[in-house]
């Protein structure tokens, strides 16, 4: 079925990455009737409330398992944020993470034809994206990678977001239900123009399947253009909550997030970056508006007292809880590559280089079936194993399955990977779901720490080579 076919009465199919989520729940129960919807998961459903919806298994690690999870897909929606961990040990920033998982959605969608992702981001102000904090920076990467293979990306951009079961909104309405008085540091001026959900999600709707908003950017928000102190002052307001709330001539950025990660009740991996954000103007451009439609947009007084009176929140599967390996580590590292050099060419330096380096430590052989072990020098069993897998692998991506070592307590679960991303800015080294046979107490102190430090040192080998 061609998406862009208006008369066409079969519903597109619609997948959801981040379909237990905030926005992504709420999509499914308002237009479950008028797509039909797959809710992507890292878990398995045991019970799904909409028969209507299907309900797939995903690891967004992994690219095969990606790739499977969007077959048959016209439109995929990507409202996925790396803030929480998926395993014991994680050695990556959120940045690098995010990164990654929207190269593998990016790849999985453009192998199945997938006509349109949709993704949800942050208005980004109109500065220098050096200039721009690290959550922000994130989003506009996330959405350049999104974009860069035959998929067609419509990217929204859109401040906070006010709703029922909004994080956001939620960390503003604890500030006033717990502070009668607060004292607002110097970025609770800065400007910003909050929407409601009722309205971010039929902007949504009127974007799936419409061809004039392939490859658009696109900025969201309501008509109130208000700065974050007054955003809590009407919060009060409409709480029946008689608040003092002033500024003070300071930009206290750890004492900030302090201060709202404690009232806020909000996980410290989700303020820091958000907070940091907050330093900037954000409003829409008039370049970027949205234009498909005539849109009556919520107040942010009208849209506060529908998140404060919802009753219900959407009904969302009984998951399995998901079962895995204990102890397992996913480390990722991004490189500059500022000689544009393949992640074939990265992969093959590197195990040329390990023994190079470790020179009075380590051999690194090669077998004839293409497996890679780094020997101590006087032992006969690889400390660690890699095996080239060729059908999974090209000259932008190279893949490792972990085969063997006595470092390694599971030999058919971890990988390793080496792959370009940003146009071949950056090489992204990734190791996931590795199991270490050390105690976990001594693997943490000793082994985790020393590959870190290792891929720092391969880093700067790579950034001499680029010279």
């Amino acid at each position: 079925m061609s998406i862009s076919d208006p008369s066409s009465k079969t519903p597109l199919t619609v997948a959801i990455a981040g379909a237990g989520g905030y926005i992504g729940s709420w999509f499914i129960e308002n237009f479950r009737s008028k797509y039909k919807i797959i809710g992507l998961s890292r878990r398995k459903v045991k019970s799904n409330p909409y028969p209507e919806v299907e309900w797939r298994q995903v690891e967004l690690y992994s690219i095969s398992s990606t790739i499977e999870a969007l077959r048959g897909v016209d439109v995929a929606i990507y409202l996925v944020h790396s803030m929480n961990a998926s395993t014991r040990l994680n050695q990556g920033s959120f940045e690098d993470t995010d990164l990654l998982l929207a190269d593998n959605f990016s790849r999985a969608a453009e192998l199945n034809g997938v006509s349109q992702i949709i993704y949800l981001g942050g208005l980004i102000p109109d500065e220098p994206e050096e200039s721009l904090s690290r959550h922000l920076k994130s989003r506009l990467e996330v959405e350049k990678t999104l974009g860069s293979r035959k998929s067609k990306l419509t990217a929204l951009r859109a401040s906070i977001i006010v709703g029922p079961g909004g994080s956001s909104f939620d960390m503003i309405r604890n500030l006033v239900r717990k502070l009668p008085v607060l004292m607002c540091p110097q970025w609770t001026e800065s400007l910003t123009q909050p929407i409601s959900l009722k309205d971010t999600l039929d902007i949504i709707d009127t974007c799936i399947g419409n061809p004039s908003v392939f490859g658009q950017v696109i900025e969201i928000g309501s008509d109130e253009v208000m700065s974050y102190r007054r955003m809590l002052e009407k919060t009060a307001e409409v709480m029946g909550k008689n608040r003092l709330v002033f500024s003070i001539p300071v930009f206290s950025l750890g004492l900030s997030k302090f201060w709202v990660g404690l009232f806020g009740e909000s996980p410290p991996q989700l303020v820091s970056p958000l907070v940091e954000s907050l330093r900037h103007t954000l409003v829409v451009s008039d370049r970027l508006a949205f234009k498909e439609k005539k849109i009556n947009y919520l107040s942010y007084e009208e849209s506060v007292k529908i998140a404060l009176t919802a009753n219900e929140t959407p009904s969302l599967p009984d998951f399995f809880k998901k079962k895995g390996v204990k102890n397992t580590v996913r480390s990722i590292q991004r490189i500059p590559n500022k000689g544009r050099n393949s992640a074939l060419w990265v992969a093959n330096r590197y195990y040329l280089w390990l023994p190079k380096f470790f020179r009075f430590l380590i051999n690194g052989k090669v077998s004839n079936q293409g497996e890679i072990g780094f020997h101590l020098l006087w032992g006969k069993k690889p400390m660690l194993q890699l095996t080239l897998i060729p059908d999974r692998s090209d000259e932008q991506r190279q893949l490792f399955y972990i085969t063997g070592g006595w470092l390694v307590k599971r030999f058919d679960y971890g990988w390793m990977e080496f792959r370009e991303v940003l146009d071949s800015r950056y090489i992204v080294s990734a190791i996931h779901e590795f199991v270490p046979r050390l105690p976990w107490i001594i693997y943490i102190n000793t082994q985790a720490k020393l590959h870190l430090w290792v891929m720092n040192r391969f880093k700067r080998y790579l950034e001499k080579k680029s010279e």
